[in-house]
C-alpha cells in the first residue's frame, strides 16, 4: 500500500472510532483493542502483511491517544534528540547529525494537542499566557516547548532523547571518554565525598556523565536529586529522593524553583543533593549546601572550560545576592567545589572529556586557583572528520587530599 492510500485509509477509521466509539468510558488498553480489532474486519479482504494491520492499528491510536507520528520518531533508538519549527519541519540528530525528515504533522492544530498532551502528563501547563515550558515524557525524555507568539514558526518542541539503560562509567570507557584509569580516580572521589561540578557546553553529555558518577554513591546513603524536569535516573541508591520545579500557573502562583527546592532538601536529612544543573540564583544555595556538610554533591552547568565555569558561577551567585562582594563569593565557591570536570563536542560530534581540575583556594591577586589534573591532548592522526586524542594525567600532583586521607586512602593522587 502505498503512502497516499495508507493516509487516507488511516484518517478514514480514525474518524470512524471518533465518531462511534464511547472514546470517554474507554482506557487506553480498551482502546487499543477495539482498534485492533476494526482494523482485522475493515482490511479482512485485503492482501496485507499483518505486521502492516499492526502498524496501521498502532497509528490509529497514537494519533488519538497517544503523540502521533511523535510516537513512531521516539521509538527509533538510534535518534537521540527531536526538534520540531512547526507541523511542517521535523529535524532530528542520529548517530551525531542533524537531518530533515519527509514526516509532517497533519495540521498546527494536530501538533498543538500533542503539545498539550505531554504537558498534561507531567502536571504542567502552557497556553499564549504562559507560552514557555520545560518538562518531559513519560520515558523521562527532556521537553523544551515554545508557542508563538514567542516562536515565530509556529510551536516549537526540542526533545532530548534518554537511553532506556542509564549510561554507566563502563560505557563511557567503551566510548573513549575515559579510560580505566581515571574511571577508578572518579570512583575514589565520589567514595570520599568530593564536591563534583560537571561543566561543558549543550549537548556534551553533562546529565549524562552526572548519571554515570552517581553509580559510585554508596547504597546506603540518602539522596536528594532536584531539576527543573526530572532526567537523573539513578538506580543503585534505595533511599533516592527526586524533586522537580513547577512553573506557575496561569494566575501566576504556584512556581515552585530550584531556589525553593534546595532549601526544603536541607530539612530532608540529605547525605548528598545532586542539583541537575544551575543556571541562575540558586547556584549561591547549591554552593551554602555544600559548605555546610553535604560534601559529596554533585551539579552540572553551561561553561566553556573549567575556568569558564568559575566565572559563570560568579555571576549567577550574584543574580541571587546582588550586595554581596566578589571577594566573599570567590571565598564561597573555592570552599564549596573541590572538583570540576569539563566534558565538550568536537568537531567529529563526539563528546570526550576534555580536562579535570582540582579548585583550590585563593591566590594573591584574589583570583580562584585551579590545579589541572587531566587535560585531553589531540593527536597527530586526527583529521576534520575525526578527533583523536586522549585524557593525559598533568605533572601536577593533587593537592587537597584531606578527604581521601578521611576515607582511607593514602597513595598519591
Amino acid at each position: 500500500m502505498d503512502g497516499e492510500k495508507r493516509q487516507e485509509l488511516v484518517a478514514s477509521l480514525k474518524g470512524y472510532v471518533l465518531n462511534e466509539f464511547p472514546l470517554s468510558q474507554m482506557d487506553d488498553d480498551q482502546l487499543q483493542t477495539r482498534i485492533e480489532e476494526l482494523v482485522r474486519k475493515k482490511l479482512a479482504g485485503q492482501s496485507l502483511l499483518i505486521g502492516e494491520k499492526i502498524a496501521i492499528a498502532k497509528e490509529i491510536y497514537s494519533s488519538i491517544r497517544g503523540f502521533g507520528i511523535l510516537d513512531g520518531i521516539m521509538s527509533d533508538d538510534s535518534i537521540t534528540e527531536v526538534m520540531i519549527n512547526g507541523p511542517d519541519n521535523i529535524f532530528v540528530e542520529q548517530k551525531g547529525r542533524i537531518h530533515k525528515l519527509e514526516t509532517t504533522f497533519e495540521s498546527e492544530r494536530r501538533l498543538e494537542d500533542v503539545i498539550q498532551r505531554i504537558v498534561g502528563l507531567a502536571g504542567r501547563e502552557v497556553n499564549q499566557a504562559n507560552p514557555i515550558v520545560d518538562t518531559r515524557l513519560p520515558d523521562g525524555s527532556r521537553v523544551n516547548v515554545v508557542l508563538p507568539p514567542i516562536s515565530l514558526v509556529g510551536p516549537v518542541v526540542t526533545i532530548r532523547k534518554f537511553s532506556k539503560n542509564p549510561m554507566t562509567i563502563e560505557k563511557l570507557i567503551e566510548y573513549g571518554s575515559l579510560t580505566r584509569p581515571i574511571a577508578d580516580f572518579l570512583e575514589i572521589l565520589v567514595k570520599a565525598r568530593y564536591n563534583i561540578f560537571v561543566s561543558g557546553g549543550t549537548g556534551s553529555g553533562k546529565t549524562t556523565f552526572l548519571n554515570a558518577l552517581s553509580n559510585y554513591i554508596p547504597k546506603e546513603e540518602r539522596i536528594i536529586t532536584i531539576e527543573d524536569s526530572a532526567e537523573l535516573q539513578i538506580e543503585n541508591v534505595p533511599n533516592l529522593v527526586s524533586l522537580e520545579t513547577r512553573n506557575a500557573n496561569s494566575a501566576g502562583a504556584g512556581a515552585v524553583t530550584i531556589r525553593d527546592l534546595i532549601k526544603s532538601s536541607l530539612r530532608m536529612r540529605p547525605e548528598r543533593i545532586i542539583v541537575g544543573e544551575v543556571r541562575g540564583a540558586e547556584a549561591l544555595d547549591m554552593l551554602q549546601a555544600m559548605n555546610t556538610g553535604h560534601d559529596g554533591s554533585l551539579s552540572t552547568g553551561h561553561a566553556n572550560s573549567t575556568r569558564d565555569m568559575l566565572s559563570r558561577l560568579e555571576t549567577m551567585v550574584l543574580q541571587g545576592a546582588e550586595g554581596l562582594p566578589l571577594p566573599a563569593i570567590r571565598q564561597q565557591i573555592s570552599s564549596a567545589l573541590d572538583i570540576i570536570i569539563h566534558l565538550s563536542r568536537l568537531r567529529d560530534h563526539s563528546r570526550k572529556t576534555m580536562a579535570i581540575s582540582e579548585v583550590l583556594g585563593i591566590d594573591g591577586q584574589g583570583n580562584i586557583q585551579l590545579n589541572p589534573l587531566y587535560e585531553f591532548v589531540e593527536d597527530e592522526h586526527s583529521t576534520l572528520e575525526r578527533v583523536s586524542g586522549r585524557l593525559v594525567r598533568t605533572k601536577n600532583k593533587m593537592v587537597n587530599t584531606f578527604k581521601l586521607q578521611l576515607a582511607g586512602y593514602r597513595q598519591e593522587f
